[in-house]
């Protein structure tokens, strides 16, 4: 589903990611931890083509970074699922609103966006705030609402990057908790975080970003 091949990236003269090699195979749940800086946003930017390697090649779902056209990222996007750690929830839209928005854009049927929107909303527990405004809601409430507009077009994969970054320790550990159940249930899942308490409570592989490289870790649990 996501294969990486002697992936670098070079900004304005400086080496961020050097020689990466990554896979990710379907229904799994992979961590990865670096701290602040180590270039994990960067990483996460080239799995959904924000950001083309300098070198190297990156394939998400059949899509290959040295062949994809402008115009078919957003049909790749649509095959994602995306979280980050300041939520970016739409502030004029109810919770039902921001998680409907996912789906217009595909040009859903409204009966179909109503009953998808519900569905998520009721996977991440929220469905009772559904007319919220994300002003109403807490910082752990608002990162569930991102995760069922993530999860809203069943995406093959749903990448969160730091999704707990801004939440309190039971907060994130209920978060991940929810990130495992959402795995169970078909969706792979590649979790960036800085914070290696939580990642050594998460399942599956773990890989560590650090020295602009990429290699596989054990952590005692």
């Amino acid at each position: 589903m996501i294969n990486l091949s002697n992936v670098s990236v070079v900004i304005e003269g400086n080496v961020i990611l050097d020689k990466i090699n990554f896979n990710l195979q379907p229904h799994q749940f992979v961590s990865l931890v670096g701290s602040t800086g180590s270039g994990k946003t960067t990483l996460f930017k080239l799995l959904y083509f924000d950001l083309l390697p300098t070198s190297g090649s990156v394939t998400v779902i059949n899509y290959s970074s040295s062949q994809i056209s402008q115009i078919m990222i957003p049909y790749l996007r649509r095959k994602l699922g995306i979280i980050f750690q300041d939520y970016k929830l739409l502030e004029d839209k109810t919770a039902y609103e921001n998680v409907a928005f996912a789906l217009y854009v595909t040009n859903s049927n409204n009966k179909s966006i109503q009953q998808k929107v519900m569905d998520a909303l009721t996977s991440v527990g929220l469905s009772h705030k559904r007319n919220y405004y994300p002003e109403q809601l807490s910082g752990g409430e608002q990162q569930r609402i991102a995760i069922a507009r993530a999860i809203v077009n069943e995406p093959f994969i749903l990448l969160a990057d730091e999704p707990t970054g801004n939440l309190d320790p039971q907060t994130s550990l209920d978060i991940l908790n929810l990130l495992k159940e959402i795995n169970k249930r078909g969706t792979a899942i590649f979790m960036a975080t800085h914070n290696y308490d939580l990642m050594k409570k998460a399942d599956g592989k773990i890989f560590q970003l650090k020295d602009k490289k990429l290699t596989e870790v054990q952590f005692k649990k």
